[in-house]
């Protein structure tokens, strides 16, 4: 009894710039077990690096105390307030330690299949995550704390008391955000390079972008008066349009179709 004739493999398959096979598609629970393998790797490296902080969270603190006038001027009340404050800056300063492999996790489950090219560019990449990280938390803490801090603190003209916990939740917080946010140019960029974004889709979309930005700011935002709002949504936005303006740079479709006389 003849085999019957087994269909010929496709030949419409998205090829990778230079030809390269993107490979089948995943299945949801592949994807679930990626999203899981990913997650284990960022948090196995957020242990890591906080544990790593602890040599030099003490003097971290002293140094985010300044604009309050130092450690002393906190009083705390509860018998876990302060561990709980070496805590908070230990894990912020891991989340800094770390972003480079957190980032990696992050851009290789949101673009799999990544060429040899592509993961060239990530290493280009990474480094500039931390940096940019930085940058936002030095923001945060030089431009917004200042303006932020006099006006919680003299609020109705009535004495403040700054607790540990409250205050390192409150600039943590603010730093954790705005240095997240600053780092909206190099991811826009890299995710153009390789072909998930596209200059006109970011332009197109850029009243939405404005709608998001203020909402994050209102979020952010530790007071209420729009001048902090400000602060924080203008930079948003420039941050947007920096990485519209990057995209348009290093854009380069991912895909494209193979031809029947490749």
């Amino acid at each position: 009894m003849p085999f019957p004739d087994l269909p010929p493999p496709p030949t419409d398959l998205p090829l990778l710039e230079g030809g390269e096979d993107v490979g089948p598609k995943m299945t949801l629970m592949e994807h679930l077990l990626e999203l899981r393998n990913r997650l284990i790797k960022i948090v196995l490296a957020l242990v890591i690096a906080t544990t790593l902080s602890f040599i030099f969270v003490d003097y971290l603190i002293d140094v985010l105390t300044q604009p309050i006038g130092g450690r002393q001027n906190l009083i705390a009340i509860e018998v876990t307030e302060n561990f709980g404050v070496f805590m908070r800056v230990s894990l912020l300063s891991g989340v800094i330690i770390a972003m480079p492999i957190m980032v990696y996790q992050v851009l290789r489950f949101i673009v799999p299949g990544l060429t040899q090219r592509e993961r060239r560019y990530l290493w280009i990449v990474l480094p500039g995550t931390t940096v940019l990280f930085l940058a936002g938390a030095c923001f945060a803490y030089f431009v917004m704390l200042p303006v932020a801090l006099p006006f919680l603190t003299s609020f109705l003209g009535i004495k403040t008391e700054v607790r540990p916990s409250n205050y390192f939740s409150f600039l943590t917080r603010l730093m954790f955000w705005i240095g997240l946010s600053f780092e909206t140019p190099l991811i826009i960029a890299f995710l153009a390079r390789v072909g998930v974004l596209s200059p006109q889709t970011l332009t197109s979309k850029r009243k939405y972008a404005i709608v998001i930005n203020a909402v994050v700011a209102a979020v952010i935002t530790p007071t209420v008066d729009p001048l902090n709002m400000m602060l924080v949504m203008v930079p948003l936005c420039i941050l947007y349009e920096i990485g519209v303006f990057l995209a348009r740079m290093v854009y380069h479709p991912r895909y494209r179709a193979s031809s029947s006389g490749s």
